[in-house]
């Protein structure tokens, strides 16, 4: 008798399905509503946004893909987050979006229509419902049919099998974002095959990101909505302070107890949460979170929740684990509050972006010198030719805020970094000092000291507002707010 063969290398640890068990399992499914509501929070916001795209874009077929998932270790991948453009032009935000793609077809040069290529819900009349790891229902919860998520769009939806009858015949100039999802950049990057559009002045991508940078009132509300939601998370992190100081890997206390926070009150933190304790906060992303927290000692904590329509706040809180400020801890402390003070003053409309960051770098450069730690004027340290400052506070003191962390990054220099502040425009103002601990030239006790005070605000018509205004940022404000949450 011969030996059944086996396999080389364990591919699945499924157990083989019968014939017998596809078919019984084929049969007998009631239909089932679809989960949530039926149309898309933003759906009466998409179109306008469309059709400010596609007119950049006269008679061009213009295709934003929503990425595809990724793996992070074997069969098993990461959560997935459709791309920005595609989440912003079409209102789908949730994790069953991976390999969709949204075409604004040019119909005549003045108008587009907009389809979305989609992989509807898991028939019952096949196997992937329940064999599928990737996409079967059973495996990742049930997703729109064709016509459930026209209704939940109000755009028009054709199979992602589509997409290659699409592809054949005759095409016009075709411009979409590269790099998002591989399997678009194959069809479309072969200009033999799909005519290049002309050049423009600027591409899809850069497109979006510029028209993203001015944020409508129903976006303002969703980032409010975050600020507050990570309001809630900051004081959850100080009331578990006590159980965080007694754990070895304390930041790794805050950090899950922020994340949980994030996940209850909106899709998750909205970027790698830094929970640095110590000479920790020297490193500006510091999210390995497996340090102590020590009683003496700051702690550096940068935490935003992101909503469930991907819209993530971004703040920075510098708190000392005893409750009080050393005298020596509050001297830096005041220092970068003054830096961010100045920062927020130089907010309002026809300001230019990088004015908010030179007023606070000014501030940080005159107390190095007075503490003597930069043996120059701030004058002379501020100069281009020298810039000695950033040896100890490095990083940009803020950037663009929205459905990205950093938000609106493609967007040109001169309409954001070399541009001019707008209202609508929601940003972070962020100064900090990281004194390395290993930096010889400074004292000893200001070595290993890392503080950083981050805010989110709007700009309005004469001025901005502080989003996060619910979290003290004064030395007596922090402390205060710390000892009521302890005592509660």
């Amino acid at each position: 008798m011969t030996e059944p063969r086996l396999p080389l290398h364990t591919s699945s640890h499924d157990l083989p399905v019968s014939p017998a068990l596809d078919t019984f399992m084929r049969a007998a499914w009631a239909d089932t509503p679809l989960p949530g509501g039926d149309r898309v929070p933003a759906r009466d916001l998409t179109p306008a946004r469309r059709a400010r795209v596609a007119a950049r874009f006269p008679g061009e077929r213009l295709v934003i893909p929503a990425g595809t998932l990724a793996v992070r270790s074997n069969d098993t991948d990461h959560r997935f987050r459709p791309h920005t453009g595609y989440a912003w032009l079409t209102g789908l935000t949730g994790e069953d979006q991976a390999g969709h793609v949204l075409v604004l077809e040019p119909d005549g040069d003045a108008r587009h229509e907009a389809v979305l290529y989609l992989r509807p819900r898991s028939p019952r009349t096949g196997g992937e419902f329940y064999r599928d790891r990737r996409y079967g229902e059973f495996w990742v919860g049930r997703r729109p049919g064709l016509a459930e998520a026209a209704g939940l769009t109000g755009v028009r939806c054709e199979h992602l099998d589509a997409w290659e009858k699409l592809m054949t015949g005759s095409q016009p100039p075709t411009r979409f974002i590269a790099g998002v999802d591989p399997a678009v950049d194959v069809w479309l990057g072969d200009a033999r095959r799909i005519p290049v559009p002309r050049p423009a002045p600027a591409g899809l991508d850069t497109v979006i990101s510029e028209l993203r940078l001015v944020k409508d009132p129903w976006e303002q509300g969703e980032l409010q909505r975050a600020v507050d939601a990570t309001t809630a998370g900051f004081e959850d992190v100080v009331r578990s302070l006590p159980r965080a100081l007694a754990h070895p890997r304390g930041e790794r206390v805050v950090e899950g107890v922020f994340g949980l926070r994030a996940r209850l009150d909106g899709n998750g933190p909205g970027y790698a949460t830094v929970a640095a304790a110590g000479a920790h906060a020297c490193v500006l992303h510091w999210t390995r979170n497996d340090g102590p927290l020590k009683r003496g000692q700051l702690m550096l904590l940068d935490a935003g929740v992101e909503t469930d329509s991907l819209y993530t706040a971004d703040i920075t809180r510098t708190l000392p684990l005893s409750g009080t400020f050393t005298p020596l801890q509050r001297t830096a402390y005041e220092l970068v509050l003054a830096a961010q003070d100045a920062g927020i003053a130089a907010l309002r409309p026809g300001a230019r972006f990088r004015d908010f960051h030179q007023a606070a770098m000014r501030v940080i450069a005159d107390g190095l010198h007075d503490w003597g730690v930069l043996p120059m004027p701030a004058e002379e340290a501020l100069s281009a030719e020298n810039g000695f400052h950033r040896r100890y506070t490095l990083c940009s003191s803020g950037h663009m805020l929205g459905m990205d962390l950093h938000d609106c990054a493609q967007a040109r220099a001169g309409a954001y970094l070399d541009g001019v502040l707008e209202p609508g425009q929601v940003l972070t103002v962020e100064p900090g000092l990281y004194l390395q601990p290993d930096d010889e030239t400074l004292p000893r006790e200001l070595r290993g000291l890392g503080i950083r005070i981050e805010d989110d605000l709007v700009i309005t018509a004469d001025g901005a507002r502080l989003m996060s205004a619910a979290l003290p940022r004064t030395p007596d404000g922090v402390e205060a707010w710390m000892a009521g949450l302890l005592e509660s």
